[in-house]
């Protein structure tokens, strides 16, 4: 590959959409989520399907329930999605997967009974 080539790969990397927005990793057996924002949806699923493939727990919360159960009672959900806009700063687009985090946090205490963990990925 030739270093025109490698800067264009480049250059539509950073041009790329920029998906963020909240995700659910739930331990099948358990019924337990994990419910994590991101800025970067797509890393995240590419995180937890490594995870999968290094029969690794994706975080160290998760890694009881992943030992007695392993990687394949685990399910990654995307929950809502939201599209970086070209007029945002990644400031203010990480503060808008913040509020979607609320929202959901507030929902799915309701429904899960507070049996789960929130949280912002890092």
């Amino acid at each position: 590959m030739g270093k025109s080539s490698n800067k264009s790969l480049k250059e539509q990397y950073k041009n790329r959409a920029l998906i963020g927005g909240v995700y659910c990793v739930k331990c099948n057996d358990t019924m337990k989520p994990w419910v994590r924002a991101t800025t970067d949806l797509q890393r995240s699923k590419n995180r937890f399907l490594f995870s999968i493939s290094m029969n690794s727990a994706p975080e160290p919360c998760m890694h009881d329930a992943w030992n007695e159960f392993g990687g394949s009672a685990f399910s990654f959900e995307i929950l809502e999605e939201i599209q970086k806009k070209k007029t945002q700063t990644d400031n203010e687009f990480s503060e808008d997967v913040d509020t979607l985090l609320e929202i959901w946090t507030e929902k799915l205490n309701i429904e899960w009974k507070g049996e789960n963990e929130f949280g912002k990925e890092n």
